[in-house]
């Protein structure tokens, strides 16, 4: 839903603010409420963006993306360092075709090289 905030002489008025007030209209709890993409207008005094309401917090998770997720602190990305990241391109070049998956399983990938030779 499109939400509009009214606030003259008040400065942007915080999204944790709005989804207290959101779960409040629609008889909710504030966790169930995702506000995003507020842009204030030039002058101040009115602010519009964007809020969804789920019914279960479960729906939230399964429908919402993880940014989002990540601002209610319900989804954590795993940190990878940029020095394992470019260690690991660095491997993958080694390998051609499927065998580029398997470098960032973590696995030792071994090769087996033989040589026929006619007797």
């Amino acid at each position: 839903m499109v939400v509009d905030v009214l606030h003259p002489g008040r400065a942007t008025v915080p999204k944790t603010e709005i989804r207290e007030k959101l779960a409040k209209v629609y008889k909710t709890t504030p966790d169930v409420i995702f506000c995003f993409g507020f842009k204030t207008q030039f002058g101040g005094g009115k602010t519009t963006g964007f809020a969804l309401v789920y019914d279960t917090l479960d729906f939230a998770k399964k429908y919402e993306p993880k940014h989002r997720l990540g601002r209610h602190g319900l989804y954590e990305k795993k940190k990878v360092t940029r020095k394992q990241r470019k260690e690991r391109k660095n491997r993958q070049k080694k390998v051609r075709g499927t065998a580029k998956a398997k470098i960032g399983t973590g696995k030792k990938v071994s090769f087996y090289l033989y040589i026929f030779t006619k007797r």
